[in-house]
């Protein structure tokens, strides 16, 4: 006869639902090393990785709280996805531009070799990250998601694929239709990208 070890998910969020605090550190305490480490592992930073986990919990509470939580007998996974989002989102609202570099190796725009950084070209550039950044998040999901773990966090394909639970062909297959569609939006808008990328 196996032993239950602790109570059930459901059962301490629903002796939290009724008022119940312990039970809810209860499954801080049960998932917050896990959760963590999911976080580092994507944003490499402790400080951030802490800062996140906060805000996973803080997320969670406010969906308990609310009575939008319809997740029932699966707890941890819809914890892990707010955990992986917000570490996304991390990426996706931070100021550091990206080099995305397009299937033939050349980067999507010349971020890099604007002149002595004058008042007007660090506007111009700005601007650019800002409107690449507006057209990645126009991306369908999975593809965005690919791009931003790629070219905003550094992540191999192998990583890519473990976080997101497909296939390196398939991470492999979203970045192309990702960078496609990225590059068809440039066109559309006219951003300034190297001329030498797309000639006329």
């Amino acid at each position: 006869m196996s032993k239950r070890i602790g109570p059930k998910d459901s059962e301490l969020i629903a002796q939290y639902r009724a008022g119940s605090e312990a039970a809810f550190e209860v499954l801080v305490e049960k998932y917050q090393s896990r959760v963590f480490t999911t976080i580092y592992l994507i944003v490499k930073d402790q400080g951030v990785a802490e800062d996140l986990l906060q805000d996973v919990f803080v997320k969670v509470v406010q969906t308990l709280n609310s009575d939008r939580y319809n997740e029932e007998g699966k707890f941890q996974p819809w914890l892990m996805r707010i955990a992986h989002n917000l570490a996304i989102d991390y990426f996706r609202k931070s100021k550091r531009y990206p080099t995305i570099v397009m299937e033939d190796g050349e980067n999507v725009f010349n971020t890099l070799r604007f002149a002595e950084n004058n008042v007007e070209d660090q506007k111009i550039q700005e601007d650019t990250i800002e409107m690449v950044r507006r057209l990645i998040d126009e991306l369908p999901e999975s593809q965005k998601q690919v791009l931003i773990m790629r070219h905003y966090m550094d992540l191999s394909f192998q990583e890519i694929a473990e976080q997101t639970g497909v296939s390196i062909n398939t991470a492999l297959g979203r970045m192309r239709y990702a960078l496609i569609n990225l590059r068809k939006k440039m066109k559309q808008v006219n951003i300034a990208y190297d001329k030498t990328i797309y000639p006329k």
